[in-house]
């Protein structure tokens, strides 16, 4: 998968210059320590992705005007300002492989600069004139912040549900992807079809993309997914992969795996046992599936565009969304 990568990688290579230059030219803030701790999430090494969608679906649309790229970085704010907040609450060590903001800056400042990127998105959609892009942001915003406090609210459980599982990715990722791409048509004038048709690809990447994320949580090491393996473990998240396997295991060995996942100092040792467990009672494989159909209900939602290299670029990210390493 790593030729799709680079496959990718070559042909929005210009996409992605322009983005990393919107994003320092329309930081803008007053306050050095505003750059310094913005600048530390933003620049740390993130695919991307969700503004070069923005682009993607605009050109897919056949966008003439020149504020794309400006808008494609809201997604990349209200990205960044999710995982400092995120990351405070979860009491996290790593992201991207460098020391989280507030274990440097503080707390305080931390949840201040997410505060100002949400902010700073708003803005940035304002510009277009559109109240509908405006609504789509702050909706964004809201559904994130609900699927974190769900999240939270029941961290540690060990009964959650794939039902509840799925309501808090749709909340905090896919909604995110969606209206990446969802505003794209709109900017571009599109026709409701097509507005329809990106914002249901948007929607079934983000899910697969965010499984896939789950995934590598037991499938991948520090040094390249950038943040401790079994994180999600220790920070009480229970994902898909343990989801289903303690559903389907059998009384002994549920009792072992909720014995694990209660010890928030699990050894490396018990991690395995774990991953083993996944692995027999098919969590990993069951996940991995589930995200390969969202896959292909996102592809299947481009049919309605024309053939284009725009439109493969699109369908080879969502296939790259689940065979990814990082």
């Amino acid at each position: 998968m790593s030729n799709l990568k680079h496959k990718i990688l070559a042909l929005v290579k210009d996409e992605l210059d322009e983005i990393e230059v919107e994003l320092e030219q329309n930081l803008n803030p007053h306050l050095d320590l505003v750059s310094q701790t913005a600048s530390h999430i933003l620049f740390s090494g993130g695919k991307r992705l969700r503004p070069l969608l923005t682009i993607l679906a605009a050109r897919l649309c056949g966008y003439k005007g020149n504020y794309d790229k400006t808008l494609s970085i809201v997604f990349e704010y209200l990205h960044a300002a999710t995982l400092l907040h995120d990351d405070l609450v979860d009491g996290a060590t790593l992201r991207r492989g460098k020391p989280v903001a507030h274990s440097i800056w503080g707390a305080p400042a931390t949840v201040l600069v997410g505060d100002f990127l949400l902010a700073r998105s708003l803005s940035i959609a304002a510009e277009t004139g559109i109240p509908e892009i405006i609504k789509v942001i702050a909706e964004i915003t809201e559904n994130m912040s609900q699927g974190e406090i769900q999240q939270l609210f029941r961290k540690g459980a060990l009964d959650i549900s794939e039902k509840e599982y799925m309501e808090v990715i749709q909340q905090k990722t896919a909604v995110l992807f969606q209206g990446a791409c969802r505003v794209s048509a709109m900017i571009a004038g599109s026709s409701n079809r097509k507005e329809s048709a990106l914002s249901e690809y948007g929607f079934n990447l983000g899910i697969a993309f965010q499984m896939a994320d789950d995934l590598l949580d037991y499938t991948s090491n520090t040094s390249v997914i950038g943040k401790e393996v079994g994180a999600d473990l220790k920070e009480g998240k229970l994902t898909l992969p343990v989801i289903y396997s303690l559903k389907t295991a059998s009384p002994k060995d549920r009792v072992l795996m909720e014995n694990i996942i209660k010890d928030q100092d699990f050894s490396v040792q018990d991690f395995k046992i774990l991953i083993n467990m996944l692995e027999k009672y098919e969590g990993l494989a069951y996940t991995k599936n589930l995200a390969s159909g969202y896959v292909n209900k996102a592809k299947d939602a481009l049919s309605i565009f024309k053939p284009s290299t725009t439109r493969e670029v699109l369908l080879m990210i969502a296939d790259y969304a689940v065979a990814r390493q990082a």
